[in-house]
């Protein structure tokens, strides 16, 4: 028994030093040492308070009386066992730590004797001896999660060091009968791929217009979802459009129907209104995702691909223009999948081919739909499939069942047993797939030619998840520093339950005829007409004065809003991403990502200026967080930066039209960056002796490249690495505040800097010429010149460009980008076209769309995305392209 003591008295004194465990941690890392005979073995298995980490050397002393009462309740010979441990205690420590350790364990005893007079049992030892630790004030205690939790019940003082618990807010039977039936979906593809059409057929059908028309339509109407003239004219989505309907789904095992009410947003396609797409994503639940039948996946459809990812929104691929002459939706299944990375399978098989596209085969029930009566509004049921796909069909619902049994358990059991799923097991697979973002079903139909259409929406309906099926989490702002929450990651889970607290987005705005306009989703509680609301980021209160519901360009007065329901608000001030609660809590939500312009334009009134002029500037930057406006500080012109040349071109048109002014704009200008390749150290003096309290700082230090963070996707940073206060803590904020302001201009270009890491490692002060100032202007002169030494390069943004034309004019395309110093990626020859895919700097792509239609004859086509993120497009210099 001694030797176990000798060697308890080592481990502990050792742990004494390290500062890091308690005994009982210590008899858990160690458990052969108490294993020995004489020793008993349910010692190990006891739990010692493991949730307290010792940082005292008095702190040992509850320790060891742990293990005496854990000697007295485990042992009926306990007195002489923890004899010998204080024996070998006292000779293998030093004479005065034991003498403290001693003292205050005849401390701890009268203490815990107190406390567990009530409470013999070996646990409620612990408990006690967990107060007594609460009540010595020297003493610090950290809980790990799981000890904490189990405690929390229990005993109070546990459950402080865990994290915080938040009120939870069961879903009433009302809120489940309602969220069952209610889908807030996205409708977003590359150009011209026929979204706008779809919602026109969609509204149609659900009764929501009473006659469809066309996004390019004779009748000079329009689509109901461009509601904007120059949306109209141009023929394409400007700005995305909100509406909402209801849909009565067929159930296909037994006809029954069962009406659900869908909020839809439609989106635009082109890059330059990229902004759309993504606050439309970042509120959704579920969304289409559109693909031409013949071009398949496209640059933006990735960009789209990607949007969604970044918000976990499941999706549903619709193969849209099956009527069009070259339509392949089966080389399109297969880009999904090796473009877009996402398993994904057919669950229909087209009846008929191009001009005779007529119906579709439903792969998951097993039967035949036909669209037939005035613009397809009749949907026909057969149970018999045509002749002519049935072996397409079979072979395709194989396909299906082997693409899910690589993303589902219980179909993957199924397919290894060889057995054959039930229709109800295949159904039940699809939506649990693709609710997990693990599957997306393939649809196919043509909007225009009104196919396929009402399936879609019973896909919508079957496929897609609820409000309650999608989890939301939100900040708690309230914290304490150093949580997750501080560090804006979010943490608290919100419950779309009508009772809970008020929580919502406010996602996007526009200047309406009656005020500003907010779009919001609400997330959980409900919001009401005249309520009091408040704003999370500024703290205002504000009453709401209107509460709609939208329908496009057309409103519909309502009283109030459950949750996971989206509408918008009138007469309330607020910015985009702003998060509102009713004063209750503390939540915020996380905010959308906002991608920096890549192309500006100096822009100046003809005329005399007027106040409209700048009314109009900053009504579009609050609208639209892509459209930055700025005064040159050197030419004093007024400069506009945003997404493309049709994004700035479609503002300068709208001043025109809505406020009457007409502009004049300069040539475009890229949003040209510097950075460093090399790392150069700096050793900077600031000396400046005007009479009276002069100026002294000097920083020691270096800079270096830095790659884009994946966390936090910045690539500029500031590291203090001063030791021993040759600089004073109040200094170092104004170093770092005059490598930021460093950063805004370069000595290359006079643009800004990226991919820069500066370290501060030493420096020095005067106790009277020292200032915030001085650091500052320091910094500034210690970066500039370390960045002469750093090999300094210009950077441009690089663009993936798409083009499409007729393969007679193949030479003549790619010619054309080689000459605008374009890189081909990526060509290919299908039927009577071509596409060729380039990356080309974007400063090389200004007027190439007049350069295509004189060399296609008018028949080319072009798109282009960023490549990846900007700050990753940035990959060639000025210098390299110039060689």
């Amino acid at each position: 028994m001694e030797l176990i003591g000798v060697e308890l008295a080592k481990l502990h004194k050792a742990d004494i030093i390290h500062g890091d465990l308690t005994t009982s941690n210590m008899m858990l890392r160690h458990p052969s040492t108490f294993q020995s005979p004489g020793c008993p073995t349910e010692l190990v298995l006891i739990d010692f308070g493991l949730s307290f980490v010792s940082t005292l050397v008095e702190d040992k002393a509850v320790d060891l009386y742990v293990l005496e009462r854990a000697f007295a309740s485990t042992h009926p010979d306990s007195e002489p066992m923890f004899a010998s441990v204080l024996d070998a205690y006292s000779k293998a420590l030093k004479a005065k730590e034991w003498k403290t350790i001693k003292s205050r364990l005849d401390e701890v005893r009268m203490r815990g004797r107190k406390r567990t007079s009530r409470c013999p049992s070996s646990h409620s030892i612990q408990l006690a001896l967990i107060n007594s630790r609460t009540a010595l004030p020297l003493w610090t205690r950290k809980a790990s999660t799981a000890t904490a939790a189990a405690a929390a019940p229990e005993e109070g003082d546990a459950a402080e060091a865990a994290a915080p618990e938040y009120p939870t807010y069961p879903l009433t039977d009302v809120d489940r009968q309602r969220l069952n039936f209610q889908r807030n979906i996205g409708v977003s593809a590359h150009i011209d791929s026929g979204k706008t059409t779809l919602t026109e057929r969609i509204l149609f059908y659900t009764g929501k217009i009473r006659e469809i028309h066309e996004v390019r339509g004779r009748d000079s109407v329009g689509a109901k979802m461009d509601s904007m003239d120059l949306e109209r004219e141009k023929g394409i989505t400007i700005q995305s459009a909100a509406t909402f309907c209801d849909w009565e789904a067929t159930d296909a095992v037994d006809g029954s129907k069962q009406k659900y009410a869908v909020n839809i947003i439609d989106t635009p396609g082109h890059v330059d209104f990229t902004i759309e797409v993504e606050r439309a994503l970042r509120v959704l639940d579920g969304a289409i995702l559109v693909l031409c039948a013949v071009a398949g996946v496209q640059s933006q459809t990735t960009t789209v691909d990607r949007q969604m990812r970044r918000y976990g929104v499941p999706r549903i691929s619709f193969v849209n223009k099956m009527d069009r002459p070259g339509a392949n939706p089966w080389r399109i299944v297969n880009q999904i999948r090796a473009k877009l990375r996402i398993p994904a399978a057919a669950v229909q098989v087209p009846i008929g081919v191009e001009d005779q596209f007529r119906g579709v085969v439903d792969l998951v029930h097993w039967r035949a739909l036909y669209n037939e009566g005035y613009k397809g509004s009749d949907v026909v049921v057969s149970q018999e499939i045509p002749a002519e796909v049935l072996e397409l069909a079979t072979q395709k619902r194989q396909e299906l069942i082997e693409q899910l049994a690589e993303v589902d358990e219980e179909i993957g059991e199924i397919f290894l047993n060889d057995e054959v799923p039930t229709n109800a097991q295949l159904h039940e697979a699809i939506r649990r797939s693709t609710i997990g973002l693990k599957f997306s079903p393939v649809f196919l139909g043509s909007a225009i030619k009104n196919t396929g259409v009402q399936p879609l929406l019973d896909g919508v309906c079957t496929y897609l998840p609820n409000p309650s099926e999608k989890e939301v989490l939100a900040i708690d702002t309230k914290e304490s520093a150093g949580t997750a929450a501080a560090q804006g990651t979010p943490n608290v889970p919100l419950v779309p339950a009508a009772s809970a607290p008020l929580v919502g987005l406010a996602f996007k705005l526009e200047e309406g005829r009656y005020g500003q306009l907010t779009y919001m989703r609400v997330y959980q509680g409900t919001l009401k007409k005249s309520m009091q609301i408040w704003n999370a980021r500024t703290g205002k209160k504000i009453k709401v004065p209107r509460l709609v519901r939208m329908h496009s360009d057309e409103m519909e007065d309502v009283d109030s809003i459950g949750p996971g329901e989206i509408c918008a608000m009138f007469g309330v001030e607020c910015s985009s991403g702003d998060t509102f609660t009713d004063g209750t809590t503390s939540f915020s939500m996380t905010s959308m990502f906002v991608p920096d312009p890549v192309i500006s334009l100096s822009i100046k009134p003809k005329g005399q200026e007027t106040p409209n002029f700048s009314r109009a500037l900053n009504r579009f930057q609050k609208e639209d967080p892509t459209f930055k406006v700025h005064i040159d500080q050197e030419s004093k012109e007024t400069i506009i930066s945003g997404m493309g040349e049709l994004h700035l071109e479609i503002y300068v048109e709208r001043m025109r039209r809505e406020y009457n002014v007409d502009c004049t704009t300069g040539k475009p200008r890229v949003a040209f960056r510097e950075t460093v390749t090399q790392r150069a150290e700096f050793n900077f003096t600031h000396k400046k002796q005007t009479g009276g309290a002069g100026q002294y700082a000097k920083v020691m230090g270096f800079i270096e490249p830095m790659e884009v963070d994946p966390e936090t996707g910045k690539d500029i940073a500031f590291e203090n690495l001063v030791m021993g206060g040759n600089i004073p803590t109040n200094f170092i904020p104004a170093v770092e505040r005059g490598f930021y302001e460093a950063l805004e201009k370069g000595t290359l270009s006079g643009n800004p800097i990226t991919g820069v890491r500066f370290v501060l490692k030493d420096g020095a002060f005067h106790a009277v010429d020292s200032s915030e100032l001085a650091f500052r202007l320091a910094a500034i002169g210690a970066f500039r010149e370390a960045f002469k030494q750093a090999a300094a390069i210009m950077l441009e943004p690089v663009m993936t460009v798409e083009v499409v034309a007729p393969s007679e004019f193949q030479s003549q395309v790619i010619g054309g980008l080689n000459t605008r110093r374009g890189t081909i990626v990526d060509s290919e020859v299908r039927d009577d076209e071509f596409t060729a895919v380039a990356e080309v700097a974007l400063n090389d792509m200004f007027g190439y769309s007049n350069q295509l239609r004189g060399s296609t004859q008018g028949k080319g086509e072009f798109s282009m995305e960023y490549k990846k993120e900007l700050e990753e497009a940035y990959k060639k210099t000025l210098n390299q392209g110039k060689k």
